[in-house]
């Protein structure tokens, strides 16, 4: 048992030895975004699916004008929208695509850095699967609260093909992945947020309106914004 431990932080450590030699070395220039096919936001994300319909009356995003900048800058495009059910219940998306999701810029508009940023505190976080009819899709789960404002929170992030949430190992590897085709991959994080002081409740509902949503979109729309599924 010993030895295999030992074996398997080996094996590790040379897997993150390498990934970091390619970072350095292989540079990757060409971008993956240039052979797949171009991303609209607007057009991929149906506006009603299920019991949801996207509300007329957006409501204004709580965000300061210099990180509107910031997110100006890191990504191509963004998406905001409010959604109803005919129950009166609220779903908040907001989707943003562009740019190499291990940039250190990318990484800040990770809602658990993003949201204290707003003056929110973030009182827990997890991470966790979600089932689809498409496979398993790994997402975090995090409770920002501001006031009597308590906002439990969805979300994940692609790289390329793959969906991930985790940083270390994880990311490594998706890196000298790409590192080893010498293409710089694209990324989109994917939040799904509602007000609701029941996290159980709020979570059971965000869990039904990302099934929802994804199977009202085509495969290669659906794979774009949650990557290919695993199993």
């Amino acid at each position: 048992m010993i030895l295999g431990t030992r074996v398997n932080y080996f094996v590790i450590g040379l897997l993150m030895i390498t990934a970091s030699a390619a970072g350095n070395f292989l540079k990757p220039t060409a971008k993956l975004s240039d052979s797949r096919p171009s991303v609209n936001l607007e057009k991929i994300i149906p506006e009603q699916f299920g019991e949801w319909h996207k509300d007329p009356v957006e409501l204004e995003q709580i965000i300061t004008p210099e990180r509107k900048e910031l997110i100006a800058k890191i990504y191509n495009q963004t998406l905001t929208r409010s959604y109803l059910d005919s129950h009166g219940s609220r779903i908040m998306l907001s989707i943003a695509y562009g740019g190499d999701p291990s940039t250190k810029e990318m990484r800040v508009h990770r809602p658990e850095i993003c949201y204290p940023a707003q003056g929110f505190q973030v009182e827990k976080q997890f991470l966790d699967t979600l089932a689809t009819k498409f496979g398993t899709l790994p997402i975090k789960r995090l409770i920002a609260v501001q006031g009597s404002r308590n906002e439990p929170i969805t979300y994940w992030i692609t790289m390329g093909d793959k969906a991930l949430v985790q940083k270390g190992l994880q990311q490594k590897f998706a890196q000298l992945r790409f590192g080893l085709t010498g293409k710089v991959p694209d990324g989109m994080l994917v939040r799904i947020s509602s007000i609701n002081r029941d996290d159980k409740e709020a979570y059971q509902m965000q869990d039904n309106f990302i099934r929802e949503m994804l199977a009202a979109m085509s495969k290669d729309d659906r794979e774009r914004i949650s990557g290919n599924f695993e199993e």
